[in-house]
Protein backbone atom coordinates (compact mmCIF):
# COMPACT_ATOMS: atom_id res chain seq x y z
CA UNK A 1 0.00 0.00 0.00
CA UNK A 2 1.04 3.34 -0.48
CA UNK A 3 0.88 4.55 2.99
CA UNK A 4 -0.30 3.81 6.51
CA UNK A 5 -2.86 6.05 5.84
CA UNK A 6 -4.16 4.42 2.24
CA UNK A 7 -3.93 1.29 3.83
CA UNK A 8 -6.18 2.17 6.65
CA UNK A 9 -8.70 3.62 3.90
CA UNK A 10 -8.01 0.71 1.61
CA UNK A 11 -9.87 -1.81 4.36
CA UNK A 12 -12.35 0.47 5.49
CA UNK A 13 -14.00 -1.25 2.59
CA UNK A 14 -15.13 -4.14 4.60
CA UNK A 15 -17.50 -1.94 6.87
CA UNK A 16 -19.21 -1.12 3.84
CA UNK A 17 -19.02 -4.63 1.85
CA UNK A 18 -22.49 -5.22 1.64
CA UNK A 19 -23.65 -2.25 0.78
CA UNK A 20 -20.59 -1.24 -1.88
CA UNK A 21 -21.98 -4.89 -3.56
CA UNK A 22 -25.70 -3.57 -4.16
CA UNK A 23 -24.77 0.37 -4.72
CA UNK A 24 -21.25 0.70 -6.76
CA UNK A 25 -21.83 1.13 -10.78
CA UNK A 26 -20.49 -2.16 -12.84
CA UNK A 27 -19.23 -1.42 -16.29
CA UNK A 28 -19.94 -1.06 -19.49
CA UNK A 29 -19.10 -3.87 -22.24
CA UNK A 30 -17.63 -0.57 -24.37
CA UNK A 31 -14.84 -0.60 -21.62
CA UNK A 32 -13.91 -5.14 -22.17
CA UNK A 33 -14.76 -4.26 -25.82
CA UNK A 34 -11.55 -1.59 -25.45
CA UNK A 35 -9.76 -4.14 -22.99
CA UNK A 36 -9.35 -6.74 -25.50
CA UNK A 37 -8.84 -4.01 -28.45
CA UNK A 38 -5.18 -2.34 -26.79
CA UNK A 39 -4.44 -5.66 -25.32
CA UNK A 40 -4.20 -7.30 -28.67
CA UNK A 41 -5.76 -10.07 -27.79
CA UNK A 42 -9.72 -11.76 -26.62
CA UNK A 43 -10.50 -11.87 -22.79
CA UNK A 44 -12.15 -14.97 -23.83
CA UNK A 45 -9.60 -17.71 -23.16
CA UNK A 46 -7.04 -15.90 -20.95
CA UNK A 47 -6.19 -16.44 -17.62
CA UNK A 48 -6.70 -12.87 -15.81
CA UNK A 49 -5.87 -11.94 -12.34
CA UNK A 50 -8.42 -9.41 -10.77
CA UNK A 51 -6.61 -7.64 -7.98
CA UNK A 52 -8.45 -5.83 -5.19
CA UNK A 53 -11.39 -7.93 -7.01
CA UNK A 54 -13.34 -6.29 -3.74
CA UNK A 55 -17.03 -7.63 -4.02
CA UNK A 56 -16.33 -9.30 -7.40
CA UNK A 57 -17.84 -6.47 -9.75
CA UNK A 58 -15.30 -6.64 -12.34
CA UNK A 59 -14.55 -10.27 -11.78
CA UNK A 60 -17.93 -11.44 -12.75
CA UNK A 61 -18.17 -9.18 -15.71
CA UNK A 62 -14.49 -10.71 -16.66
CA UNK A 63 -15.78 -14.19 -16.18
CA UNK A 64 -18.78 -13.45 -18.59
CA UNK A 65 -16.49 -12.79 -21.13
CA UNK A 66 -14.77 -15.85 -21.04
CA UNK A 67 -11.87 -15.03 -18.91
CA UNK A 68 -10.47 -17.73 -16.45
CA UNK A 69 -10.56 -15.55 -13.92
CA UNK A 70 -8.76 -14.89 -10.21
CA UNK A 71 -9.83 -12.66 -8.06
CA UNK A 72 -7.52 -11.56 -5.42
CA UNK A 73 -8.72 -9.60 -2.37
CA UNK A 74 -6.90 -8.34 0.68
CA UNK A 75 -9.84 -7.79 2.58
CA UNK A 76 -12.20 -10.25 4.82
CA UNK A 77 -15.44 -8.10 4.55
CA UNK A 78 -15.17 -7.74 0.71
CA UNK A 79 -14.05 -11.36 0.20
CA UNK A 80 -17.26 -12.55 1.58
CA UNK A 81 -18.92 -10.68 -0.39
CA UNK A 82 -17.03 -12.07 -3.11
CA UNK A 83 -17.69 -15.84 -2.34
CA UNK A 84 -21.39 -15.05 -1.46
CA UNK A 85 -21.68 -14.13 -5.31
CA UNK A 86 -19.70 -16.20 -7.18
CA UNK A 87 -18.16 -19.09 -5.06
CA UNK A 88 -17.38 -20.50 -8.19
CA UNK A 89 -14.36 -18.14 -8.68
CA UNK A 90 -11.40 -18.87 -7.31
CA UNK A 91 -10.54 -16.58 -4.96
CA UNK A 92 -7.22 -15.34 -3.08
CA UNK A 93 -6.64 -13.33 0.05
CA UNK A 94 -3.58 -11.05 -0.68
CA UNK A 95 -2.36 -7.45 -2.11
CA UNK A 96 -1.18 -6.25 -5.27
CA UNK A 97 1.78 -4.80 -3.89
CA UNK A 98 3.34 -8.86 -2.52
CA UNK A 99 1.20 -11.32 -5.46
CA UNK A 100 1.60 -14.75 -4.14
CA UNK A 101 2.04 -16.49 -7.59
CA UNK A 102 4.68 -17.92 -9.60
CA UNK A 103 6.22 -15.85 -12.46
CA UNK A 104 4.50 -15.46 -15.79
CA UNK A 105 1.30 -17.05 -14.01
CA UNK A 106 -0.83 -14.58 -16.08
CA UNK A 107 -2.22 -12.99 -19.47
CA UNK A 108 -4.13 -10.37 -18.02
CA UNK A 109 -3.55 -8.60 -14.72
CA UNK A 110 -7.03 -6.07 -13.93
CA UNK A 111 -7.07 -3.22 -11.17
CA UNK A 112 -11.00 -2.32 -11.23
CA UNK A 113 -11.17 0.67 -8.85
CA UNK A 114 -7.83 -0.61 -7.05
CA UNK A 115 -4.66 0.36 -8.65
CA UNK A 116 -4.39 3.46 -6.34
CA UNK A 117 -4.08 1.85 -2.97
CA UNK A 118 -0.91 0.07 -3.87
CA UNK A 119 2.64 1.27 -3.95
CA UNK A 120 3.41 1.26 -7.05
CA UNK A 121 7.27 1.11 -6.44
CA UNK A 122 6.34 -2.81 -5.76
CA UNK A 123 2.97 -3.29 -7.21
CA UNK A 124 4.31 -2.58 -10.86
CA UNK A 125 7.29 -4.45 -10.69
CA UNK A 126 5.14 -7.64 -9.19
CA UNK A 127 2.19 -7.24 -11.96
CA UNK A 128 5.32 -7.49 -14.36
CA UNK A 129 6.89 -10.99 -12.77
CA UNK A 130 3.53 -12.35 -12.67
CA UNK A 131 2.56 -11.64 -16.20
CA UNK A 132 3.09 -13.86 -19.40
CA UNK A 133 5.10 -12.78 -22.21
CA UNK A 134 3.15 -10.45 -24.16
CA UNK A 135 0.73 -9.92 -21.22
CA UNK A 136 -0.86 -6.86 -20.41
CA UNK A 137 -1.38 -5.03 -17.19
CA UNK A 138 -4.60 -3.45 -16.79
CA UNK A 139 -6.35 -0.39 -14.81
CA UNK A 140 -9.33 1.46 -14.77
CA UNK A 141 -11.81 3.26 -12.82
CA UNK A 142 -15.46 5.00 -13.08
CA UNK A 143 -14.85 8.36 -11.76
CA UNK A 144 -18.03 10.92 -12.09
CA UNK A 145 -18.54 12.96 -15.07
CA UNK A 146 -17.76 16.90 -13.73
CA UNK A 147 -18.53 17.61 -17.57
CA UNK A 148 -22.40 17.28 -16.38
CA UNK A 149 -23.61 20.42 -14.56
CA UNK A 150 -25.45 18.86 -11.23
CA UNK A 151 -22.42 16.24 -10.94
CA UNK A 152 -19.77 19.71 -10.69
CA UNK A 153 -22.00 20.69 -8.22
CA UNK A 154 -21.99 18.19 -6.05
CA UNK A 155 -18.17 17.95 -6.76
CA UNK A 156 -18.30 21.22 -5.43
CA UNK A 157 -20.17 20.63 -1.76
CA UNK A 158 -18.13 17.40 -1.14
CA UNK A 159 -14.51 18.55 -2.75
CA UNK A 160 -13.57 19.70 0.83
CA UNK A 161 -13.80 16.34 2.16
CA UNK A 162 -13.33 13.69 -0.18
CA UNK A 163 -9.60 15.10 -1.89
CA UNK A 164 -7.97 11.76 -3.17
CA UNK A 165 -4.54 10.84 -4.53
CA UNK A 166 -2.87 13.74 -6.63
CA UNK A 167 -0.84 11.90 -8.75
CA UNK A 168 -1.98 10.78 -12.60
CA UNK A 169 -1.11 7.08 -13.13
CA UNK A 170 0.49 7.91 -16.30
CA UNK A 171 3.27 9.88 -13.86
CA UNK A 172 3.29 7.23 -11.64
CA UNK A 173 4.16 4.91 -14.64
CA UNK A 174 7.18 6.76 -15.78
CA UNK A 175 9.74 5.46 -13.61
CA UNK A 176 8.98 1.72 -15.20
CA UNK A 177 10.26 -0.23 -18.51
CA UNK A 178 6.52 0.37 -19.63
CA UNK A 179 4.86 1.44 -22.61
CA UNK A 180 1.32 3.39 -21.77
CA UNK A 181 -1.87 3.35 -23.75
CA UNK A 182 -5.03 4.84 -22.71
CA UNK A 183 -8.74 4.94 -23.81
CA UNK A 184 -12.02 6.73 -22.01
CA UNK A 185 -15.36 4.96 -22.40
CA UNK A 186 -18.25 7.25 -21.04
CA UNK A 187 -21.67 5.90 -19.93
CA UNK A 188 -24.30 6.37 -17.44
CA UNK A 189 -26.46 4.42 -15.32
CA UNK A 190 -30.54 5.42 -14.04
CA UNK A 191 -31.09 5.65 -10.09
CA UNK A 192 -32.82 7.01 -7.63
CA UNK A 193 -31.22 9.68 -5.60
CA UNK A 194 -30.98 7.54 -2.71
CA UNK A 195 -29.22 5.22 -4.81
CA UNK A 196 -27.10 7.69 -5.58
CA UNK A 197 -26.21 8.76 -2.08
CA UNK A 198 -25.71 4.72 -0.80
CA UNK A 199 -23.18 4.72 -3.62
CA UNK A 200 -21.32 7.74 -2.42
CA UNK A 201 -21.55 6.51 1.46
CA UNK A 202 -19.17 3.18 0.16
CA UNK A 203 -16.32 5.33 -0.59
CA UNK A 204 -13.56 5.23 1.67
CA UNK A 205 -13.66 9.33 2.20
CA UNK A 206 -17.54 8.67 3.83
CA UNK A 207 -16.50 5.13 5.68
CA UNK A 208 -14.34 6.32 7.84
CA UNK A 209 -15.59 9.50 8.53
CA UNK A 210 -17.10 10.25 11.66
CA UNK A 211 -20.38 8.72 11.37
CA UNK A 212 -22.51 12.31 12.56
CA UNK A 213 -20.54 14.19 10.09
CA UNK A 214 -21.02 11.59 7.19
CA UNK A 215 -25.29 11.63 7.73
CA UNK A 216 -24.85 15.64 8.05
CA UNK A 217 -22.70 15.70 4.32
CA UNK A 218 -24.81 13.21 3.11
CA UNK A 219 -28.35 14.54 4.17
CA UNK A 220 -27.46 17.53 3.06
CA UNK A 221 -26.10 16.29 -0.97
CA UNK A 222 -29.81 14.39 -0.64
CA UNK A 223 -31.35 17.47 -0.16
CA UNK A 224 -29.80 19.88 -2.77
CA UNK A 225 -30.28 16.57 -5.22
CA UNK A 226 -34.06 16.52 -4.74
CA UNK A 227 -34.80 19.86 -5.87
CA UNK A 228 -32.87 19.27 -8.69
CA UNK A 229 -34.50 16.02 -9.23
CA UNK A 230 -37.95 16.14 -7.61
CA UNK A 231 -39.28 12.77 -9.61
CA UNK A 232 -36.40 10.70 -7.13
CA UNK A 233 -34.68 9.43 -10.12
CA UNK A 234 -31.23 10.45 -12.12
CA UNK A 235 -28.46 9.47 -14.56
CA UNK A 236 -25.26 8.87 -13.23
CA UNK A 237 -22.87 9.46 -15.93
CA UNK A 238 -19.32 8.41 -15.61
CA UNK A 239 -15.86 8.38 -17.82
CA UNK A 240 -14.70 5.10 -17.80
CA UNK A 241 -10.37 5.60 -17.79
CA UNK A 242 -8.71 2.93 -19.24
CA UNK A 243 -5.15 2.37 -18.92
CA UNK A 244 -2.99 -0.74 -20.28
CA UNK A 245 0.24 -1.42 -19.74
CA UNK A 246 2.83 -3.51 -21.14
CA UNK A 247 6.71 -4.54 -21.16
CA UNK A 248 8.47 -2.26 -23.11
CA UNK A 249 10.54 -4.76 -25.73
Amino acid sequence: MASHVNRARALSFDTVASQYAAARPAYPPALFDAVEELAGRPLAGADVLDCGAGTGIATRLLRDRGARVVALEPGAGMAAELRRAAPEIPLVRGEGDHLPFADSSFDVIAYAQAWHWTDPDRSVPEALRVLRPHGVLTLWWNQADLRVPWVAAEDARLAPFTRDFPMTVNELLVPFPVEVSTREVAWARRVTVEEHIRNLATHSHFAVMDPVERAGLLDANRAALARIFPDGELDEPYRCGLTVVRPRP
